[in-house]
């Protein structure tokens, strides 16, 4: 699950696309399947949304919650496409984006009634 936040005025209006390239970075580097897209938007009030100084109306917090079992360099290579990408097809600086992945043992995610270490139908990898 991913979880983005920013201020809503500039938030709201580039959503699609900004999933659309965080999902298009997701499939490129992880290979996960086009229809395992869980993208969760939090448009704050700009009163409600501080943000370190040298930063722009449109910084952006994405939060990347997966499953443990990405190598390292699989890690820093999806962080860099997303800062490629965003820049290139949103034109938000990389000093405007700031990226935070979250790993959680496969038995801490629940899903379908089960819990993420008792999956065995997974179409995409997990150890990448």
């Amino acid at each position: 699950m991913i979880v983005i936040y920013g201020i809503k005025e500039q938030l709201n209006p580039i959503k699609a696309k900004l999933s659309d390239v965080i999902h298009q970075c997701m499939q490129s580097v992880l290979g996960m399947p086009e229809d395992k897209r869980a993208h969760r938007f939090i448009p704050l009030a700009k009163e409600d949304f501080y943000y370190p100084g040298g930063r722009t109306d449109s910084y952006t917090v994405i939060e990347i919650n997966m499953m443990a079992g990405r190598q390292v360099e699989t890690q820093k290579k999806l962080i860099k496409a997303l800062f490629e990408e965003i820049e290139h097809q949103l034109a938000i600086a990389p000093v405007d984006i700031e990226i935070i992945i979250k790993e959680q043992a496969p038995y801490q995610w629940g899903f379908r009634g089960i819990t993420g270490d008792e999956v065995k139908d997974l179409n995409y990898k997990v150890n990448v």
